[in-house]
């Protein structure tokens, strides 16, 4: 994506955006129109992937021990470790840019 101000950035933007949403998102021309619309649907997007994750961490041992041995059930609270990280990173992003989409900037410091 280009950053803020670059010519077309508010194009990548929206590309970048519609890639981390549901596929059907992109069926929506209100949110390629809106971009800002598109980047609020995202960051909502997200934040409930992290509570999906968050919940199937704290349900994974129960969920598991069952029908998978302890190998496995480590192995799948490992993942929803990984993927709620890159959740958190994920989320800082999206907020970024729709922050950016709203005319805030940030200057870098030294």
């Amino acid at each position: 994506m280009r950053p803020p101000d670059a010519p077309d950035w508010e194009a990548t933007a929206a590309s970048w955006l519609l890639d981390l949403c549901p596929p059907d998102y992109r069926r929506f021309p209100g949110l390629r129109r809106h971009v800002v619309v598109l980047a609020r649907f995202a960051v909502l997007h997200v934040e409930a992937q992290q509570l999906a994750t968050r919940r199937g961490l704290s349900e994974i041992r129960g969920d598991l021990r069952d029908v998978a041995d302890e190998a496995v059930v480590t192995a799948a609270v490992q993942t929803f470790q990984l993927e709620d990280a890159r959740l958190v990173a994920v989320r800082r992003e999206v907020g970024l840019v729709e922050e950016a989409l709203r005319g805030r900037r940030y200057r870098v410091r030294m």
